[in-house]
């Protein structure tokens, strides 16, 4: 616009331009504190870089809904219309953007079976055009409408073809939404179980897409879950997980599963289930396979968690490659995949180092890899934990002719 008045002097007036891009206003909305915003510039302020105040009163913005200010647009395209003469182009009266009430009246008939899949349709293109849409839908309560019928499906065992494709679309939508941290505790009390609910979903789910958005669904709500919530999970729940690993259906979903692990496991009774689950062959062997640093050192981080149990390291012990692949990534991925592999022999060395393990430890080359930690620049609490090893069992390897090192 800038360029504009320089080349025709037009005055243009002060409440024409939006606030924020000092622009003339195009789609003219009032928020909730009064103030007028264009439509983009106000809603990539509040849903893109995720701004909950009033840019210009500070206030904190309660209702994200937009009003159109019909009667400023009005006027602006007058305006434009009587300076045509000087270049000033007409906005086009822009469409009207999704509402509340439509948005409700969606829900509503998604809960129909004479309306449920066209609903469900609609209401996918609509939570995925902008965030802005995604907000709406979940200050709506669209969380509540989609969680009744995913549940509602997977509690039944006589859904028909329609009600269990209306299931698979309401939890693509529930995903895409990227509930708040607040909508995303709400689901846990609602239908009953839902953690239960998305566990059948990954168990009976014939489509790969549902069960990825169940595991992906999952890892987000337990980013925020509260501690009872963590420590009250089904055996089966892990026995879910190791299967999606086990069936590898896609990265995005490895990689949720392999996060949502790391977060359950830090409690005791989760470490248990997840070694009774299978979790620790599953896991050394997508090790010995992987081919990415970050998937390595998840996969690392699950198991020196559950090697802080007995039955984890009988696990990773009993494993053919077991402690071989895990020395492997000592200096063989990144610092931190040496760190965690480092901490991992610890457990093992220190807690279930019998006759048998150091004798693995010193044929497997671990022994090695701990001496080489010894002499090389790296991270002084990796030093300090194979130091300790090497000298609570220096009387068993000492005379090893499997080292060349004194120790």
């Amino acid at each position: 616009m800038g360029d504009l008045q320089n080349e025709v002097e037009v005055e243009v007036p002060r409440f024409f331009l939006c606030p924020i891009s000092l622009e003339i206003m195009k789609d003219p909305v009032t928020l909730s504190t009064g103030i007028t915003y264009d439509r983009d510039s106000i809603e990539n302020w509040l849903f893109s870089r995720k701004n909950d105040v009033c840019p210009v009163t500070k206030q904190v913005v309660v209702d994200i809904e937009l009003t159109p200010n019909h009667t400023l647009r009005r006027l602006i395209q007058s305006w434009c219309t009587l300076n045509a003469s000087s270049g000033i182009e007409r906005f086009p009266t822009p469409r009207p953007p999704i509402s509340k009430s439509q948005i409700i009246k969606l829900l509503k008939d998604s809960k129909s079976p004479h309306h449920q899949i066209k609903s469900l349709n609609r209401l996918k293109s609509i939570v995925l055009e902008n965030e802005k849409s995604k907000r709406l839908m979940e200050s709506v309560g669209a969380a509540d409408y989609l969680s009744t019928i995913i549940s509602k499906v997977n509690t039944s065992m006589t859904s028909s073809s329609q009600e269990v494709t209306g299931a698979d679309e309401a939890l693509c939508i529930l995903y895409h939404l990227k509930l708040s941290p607040t909508g995303l505790k709400s689901l846990f009390g609602k239908t009953g179980d839902f953690v239960e609910t998305l566990t059948r979903v990954i168990q009976r789910a014939d489509r790969y897409e549902s069960r990825a958005y169940a595991v992906m669904l999952l890892k987000s709500m337990f980013e925020v879950a509260e501690p009872m919530q963590v420590t009250s999970l089904n055996p089966k729940f892990f026995m879910e997980l190791v299967r999606i690993l086990m069936d590898q259906i896609s990265q995005k979903a490895t990689k949720a599963t392999l996060k949502l692990l790391i977060s359950v496991c830090p409690w005791g009774r989760n470490r248990i289930k997840a070694v009774e689950a299978g979790v620790v062959p599953v896991l050394v062997d997508a090790l010995l396979e992987s081919s990415e640093k970050r998937v390595s050192e998840m996969i690392l981080m699950v198991l020196f968690q559950v090697c802080q149990s007995a039955d984890g390291r009988a696990e990773l012990v009993k494993h053919g490659g077991g402690l071989g692949v895990v020395s492997k990534m000592i200096f063989g991925v990144s610092p931190v995949a040496s760190e965690r592999a480092v901490r991992i022999v610890y457990s093992v060395a220190m807690f279930s180092g019998n006759t048998r393990v150091l004798q693995d430890m010193l044929e497997l080359g671990v022994v090695e890899k701990l001496l080489l930690v010894l002499q090389v620049d790296c991270g002084s609490k990796m030093k300090e934990k194979a130091r300790e090893i090497l000298k609570i069992h220096s009387r068993v390897w000492n005379n090893s002719l499997c080292i060349s090192y004194n120790l």
